[in-house]
């Protein structure tokens, strides 16, 4: 069986920034929050932290900040991928000099690439760090899709350890889960899939609603690993319109906004994301008091 990096909830966890800058003291209450109320890992400079409009710099520094933070209470993961494999390789290997417990590498974006490509590009950067690798399949936003055929394949390489699985696909969740085994561990990365994918083998979730309700969805997996499926099922259940409000927009616009309505002042997502509608923000108000119960 490859390495567990965790069980349960990992929290995609949102970044808040100044008009120059990244708002750590922000962040950092953030983080502690996730980690008193129980989450089982971070997961940073992901698409809900807006990687994709931070410098080098500021990853490398949000990175280096988390682990420190977190002083080994819980797996740091970070995102280290993007659509190309130098920068990739590049990235990783700092991670792994600053200590993270492991890396999320999301397929190459814009350029895309073929299956074999894939293979080619995960094999190069794992043959480059012995940290485990988390795939992270998102055909919706790259343009990619990581077939399980080809998920068979990356599963031979050791240090390949998991997918991140956001296709919306449950058949194809199946399907990596039958090819693959214990030989490459699954994560949903949808919050409103998290029951299915546990149904078929997944281990928990890397999720956005976890940023405003991080126990609440650590005992979605709590209580199905417990045997305890009605109690598992009711609890995903009645988070599925809270889910449908948060990606009523491109996340992380819609999280963002929560935070901000819960208090927590983070500010706006960089462009080319805008704040939320004022439409949706009143939804979106309207549905975290309905869920207030369950929420930071």
């Amino acid at each position: 069986m490859k390495k567990i990096l965790f069980k349960g909830c990992g929290t995609a966890i949102v970044t808040p920034f100044f008009k120059d800058g990244i708002d750590f003291a922000s962040y950092e209450n953030l983080l502690e929050i996730q980690i008193q109320e129980g989450v089982d890992a971070i997961i940073v400079c992901g698409t809900t932290g807006e990687a994709s409009t931070m410098t080098l710099a500021e990853k490398k520094a949000l990175i280096e900040f988390t682990v420190k933070v977190a002083k080994n209470r819980i797996p740091v993961i970070a995102g280290t991928g993007s659509n190309n494999t130098i920068d990739s390789i590049a990235l990783t290997k700092f991670a792994e000099e600053i200590g993270v417990d492991g890396v999320l590498i999301v397929t190459p974006y814009y350029n895309k690439t073929t299956q074999d490509g894939l293979i080619a590009h995960y094999s190069e950067i794992a043959k480059n760090t012995d940290l485990p690798i988390i795939l992270y399949n998102v055909p919706s936003r790259t343009g990619v899709n990581i077939l399980p055929e080809t998920c068979l394949e990356l599963s031979k390489i050791s240090n390949i350890v998991a997918i991140k699985e956001a296709s919306g696909n449950i058949s194809q969740v199946a399907e990596i889960s039958h090819l693959c085994g214990d030989n490459l561990h699954i994560y949903s990365g949808n919050d409103d899939m998290i029951l299915p994918v546990l149904s078929v083998g997944g281990l928990g979730v890397i999720s956005v609603l976890s940023n405003i309700a991080p126990n609440y969805v650590h005992n979605i997996i709590k209580f199905f690993e417990q045997g305890n499926i009605p109690i598992s099922t009711e609890l995903q259940l009645k988070c599925l319109d809270l889910i449908k409000v948060l990606f009523c927009e491109v996340n992380p616009i819609p999280i963002k906004e929560a935070l901000n309505l819960l208090g927590y002042s983070f500010g706006s997502p960089r462009l080319p994301l805008v704040p939320m509608s004022d439409k949706n923000r009143e939804k979106l108000f309207n549905e975290l008091k309905n869920f207030k119960d369950y929420l930071i």
